[in-house]
């Protein structure tokens, strides 16, 4: 159970919530909903104990298992297996029962290899105690319907994806929540995003895990359809108020019941008005005789009541507005990769990759998880080497990277730094204007970039763009962490942009608005027209 007292939440001067008490239980399973920027992010980190808040407090029993938008993992030369496993301590008694086997078959005889036999049968009683290879099992099982096969769990964390490393945490989380018996356990899940880089496959699976799950659960998530199959809870974190609406109903009856409280604010917002309007009117004219002044200011104050008794008509959400930039004029075909191949130690990720981006020309990426297609984009980028190859730039050249992760934004500067270091040529009014369009004014502008919710931060690195008049935009998943509406934005600046995508994404829609020419199926770099037919894969891959 988590508990949280008093809580007040601020980014600088600007209070997200305030003076809030909430309580999450076992069953729970709560939709923490609102508009980019709101403070859902600020609001699960804080409930998870990953963060302090301005005022109030927050007290968890029981464990917690909190998965952020953006995992910052350890150690990077352990397996994706062993990082599961270390969720129940099990991969370091796993390494010591390897060990001591060896040091058992190296040993012929004597007191040393009966001391082995010894330390062995320790190791293994507490590996038994903990779950052992039944827990093992479920760990593989887990990981697998997330997407990440035998194959995957056997790499080092430093050579997958970023997508794939976020799943391999996801599959720790959900590891550590089960019992021996694959129960429910008491842990308490706070999930932010947890479908992004998931294919269609694993989204399925992960929907039915959590409608089956029996302890408690927060989720932040813009996947509609999981929220409407899980979760039996809604908190509505509300931006222009700072304060925390808490409905104890599933997602479409809240979406009912929200839009019928609307309808009736409005309602008694225009009929409140016009009595107001008529008293008012009627004041101004027995004010003008001095014998009817009193009765002029009390018909006045009743008109300011009228309005003061009414509930707010919410605000409806700001939403950025999104162009990608006028692409600056270049050659025929402004970039060309060569033979590109990349590998991690043994481990080979594309070989023979042959491509030229043309002016204007639009492309998409495919292939499954772990094919290598954010790394081919890094090294398009100039991100990352290939080990063969060569990236060649075409006349008047100028790229423009959107990383999913955000490796373009630099955490410890602020807001204005990132933008400044974006557009270091940009008058400074000019960028200020730009960043207003992208909902980040005032004090934003000297907040951290680490501090940013995911939707922010897709916003700040989308700013980054626009300001950069590239005319070769390498965009990886730029609709992951984005609300609907700013979704659409996206989308629609897709459209209308006139240079070169090169696109990797998840969202069928992000490929139907970019209306391709052409596709790269990784690993092997097969390039072949588009055509309807791939639209399936989009999802898949």
């Amino acid at each position: 159970m988590i508990t949280a007292t008093g809580l007040e939440l601020r980014a600088a001067s600007r209070i997200l919530l305030a003076d809030t008490s909430v309580r999450i239980q076992q069953g729970d399973r709560i939709g923490l909903v609102g508009r980019n920027g709101a403070g859902k992010t600020t609001t699960l980190r804080v409930l998870a104990g990953e963060g302090s808040p301005y005022a109030g407090s927050v007290e968890s029993k029981g464990p917690v298992g909190y998965l952020p938008q953006d995992p910052r993992e350890g150690d990077l030369d352990i397996t994706a297996r062993d990082r599961v496993l270390s969720a129940k301590g099990l991969d370091v008694l796993a390494a010591d029962m390897a060990k001591v086997q060896v040091q058992m078959a190296e040993l012929v005889d004597g007191p040393e290899r009966d001391a082995a036999i010894r330390r062995y049968g320790r190791i293994e009683e507490r590996f038994s105690d903990l779950g052992g290879y039944a827990a093992e099992s479920e760990a593989a099982r887990i990981c697998s319907n997330l997407g990440l096969p035998d194959r995957i769990l056997a790499q080092q964390m430093r050579t997958l994806s970023g997508g794939q490393r976020r799943r391999v945490e996801l599959s720790r989380i959900l590891f550590a929540a089960q019992d021996a018996s694959g129960g429910g356990a008491n842990t308490m899940l706070l999930l932010d995003e947890p479908t992004n880089h998931l294919d269609a496959d694993s989204i399925t699976w992960l929907r039915e895990f959590l409608k089956g799950y029996s302890g408690g659960l927060v989720i932040i998530s813009h996947d509609v359809d999981l929220l409407a199959a899980v979760v039996n809870k809604v908190w509505f974190l509300d931006a222009v108020r700072g304060e925390l609406d808490a409905y104890n109903m599933t997602w479409q009856r809240y979406l009912d019941a929200r839009s019928t409280d609307e309808q009736r604010r409005r309602r008694e917002r225009a009929n409140a008005e016009k009595k107001a309007s008529v008293l008012l009117t009627q004041a101004a004219k027995m004010g003008a005789k001095a014998t009817k002044a009193t009765a002029a200011h009390q018909m006045a104050k009743r008109a300011e009541k009228l309005i003061a008794g009414l509930d707010e008509v919410r605000v409806s959400d700001k939403v950025a507005k999104i162009r990608f930039p006028e692409p600056a004029p270049c050659g025929r075909t402004p970039l060309t990769g060569k033979n590109l191949s990349k590998a991690y130690g043994s481990l080979e990720i594309f070989a023979g990759v042959d491509l030229a981006i043309d002016k204007g020309s639009r492309v998409v990426v495919l292939g499954f998880n772990g094919a290598g297609k954010t790394t081919l984009l890094k090294v398009l980028g100039g991100r990352e080497k290939p080990d063969t190859g060569v990236i060649e730039a075409g006349h008047g050249l100028r790229l423009g990277y959107y990383a999913q992760e955000h490796e373009t934004l630099d955490s410890d500067r602020t807001v204005w730094e990132n933008i400044r270091s974006a557009a270091p040529d940009a008058g400074g009014q000019e960028l200020r204007n730009l960043l207003g369009t992208f909902m980040f004014k005032g004090e934003q502008l000297d907040q951290k970039a680490g501090t940013l919710s995911g939707g922010e931060k897709t916003r700040l690195a989308l700013a980054g763009l626009v300001s950069s008049a590239a005319n070769v935009l390498l965009l990886d998943e730029p609709t992951n962490n984005l609300d609907p509406a700013s979704r659409e934005q996206v989308l629609a600046a897709l459209r209308g942009y006139a240079g070169a995508v090169v696109l990797v994404t998840h969202d069928a829609g992000a490929v139907t608005a970019l209306n391709p020419e052409r596709v790269i199926l990784l690993p092997d770099g097969t390039e072949d027209h588009w055509s309807a037919d791939y639209l399936d894969l989009v999802e898949l891959a």
